[in-house]
């Protein structure tokens, strides 16, 4: 399983592709991807191109399910996933009670 992921252009949140082609905040709502041509077909097309000026660097990642949702596998993607390491009051960590994941 993959999803997509990049930096929105604007902010340099931390953003994830989601279902209508739109870019999500939350790891928990990016599209998930199964089938690697569509995955390739998504990468190479202009919804995810870093030439309209959303979104840079953009690349894919794995991912898994866990308690009803999807967590990247990888320790990086996780700290992605909740915010800059900082104190839980900020970040992602301090939105959505406390789950950003």
């Amino acid at each position: 399983m993959k999803i997509i992921t990049a930096n929105r252009l604007l902010d340099g949140e931390v953003v994830w592709l989601g279902p209508q082609d739109t870019w999500v905040e939350a790891v928990g709502e990016a599209r998930v991807f199964e089938d690697t041509e569509e995955l390739k077909a998504v990468l190479g097309s202009e919804v995810v191109s870093e030439e309209r000026q959303e979104v840079v660097g953009v690349y894919e990642i794995d991912v898994e399910p866990k308690d009803g949702s999807i967590v990247p596998t990888k320790l990086r993607e996780a700290i992605r996933a909740l915010g800059p390491t900082t104190h839980p009051a900020f970040g992602k960590q301090a939105r959505a009670g406390g789950r950003a994941a």
